[in-house]
């Protein structure tokens, strides 16, 4: 596993073996990056981070900072420090549902969200309403789950879905309430 693209590109990433980490596969993360576009300067959020694959590579490409939630952050961390990213990711150990109660509203620019597929309606429940408002305007979650048990947000708008084998990638937003407000591009 590596990093695909920026100015980490095709360096290693680790995913320890025997560790309870699903890492986001290149093609998918490739493929999520592709729909992204240019995400210069953005604030990233990594929940369920697992190695931390999708905030490394957003720095990668470019973010001004992420930050990289799950409750056993040791993969993560690894990789942070092997590759010379401690000014540019934080670390945080600790239950992404509970984590997101605490964050000011309008932190984040890009969530992504990676949790055990099998706890995707829990998840969907505690984290729906703390993700539309730590979403600064225009932001976007981009959620990945199993596509039998996909992950379900109520106070966002789905805008694009993307199947690839069983993983299912969702993007979603925060839905838009004035004609003001720029058209989500794809």
């Amino acid at each position: 596993m590596r990093v695909i693209a920026g100015k980490l590109g095709g360096r290693q990433l680790l995913a320890p073996k025997g560790w309870k980490v699903r890492p986001t596969s290149e093609r998918v993360r490739e493929a999520i990056f592709s729909a992204v576009g240019d995400i210069t300067g953005m604030r990233v959020a990594d929940l369920y981070c697992g190695t931390g694959a999708l905030g490394i590579e957003s720095i990668s490409r470019g973010a001004a900072s992420a930050v990289l939630v799950d409750r056993d952050t040791r993969p993560a961390m690894g990789n942070v420090h092997n590759l010379g990213l401690t000014d540019e990711a934080e670390l945080v150990r600790a239950e992404a549902t509970d984590w997101i109660a605490t964050v000011p509203a309008g932190s984040f620019d890009l969530v992504f969200l990676d949790p055990p597929y099998r706890d995707a309606a829990r998840i969907s429940e505690q984290l729906g309403p703390g993700l539309a408002r730590v979403l600064a305007r225009g932001g976007r979650v981009i959620a990945e789950s199993d596509r039998r048990g996909p992950l379900e947000f109520p106070s966002l708008e789905t805008v694009r879905e993307r199947r690839y084998g069983r993983t299912m990638v969702t993007f979603h937003r925060v839905p838009s309430q004035s004609p003001q407000d720029p058209p989500e591009t794809e």
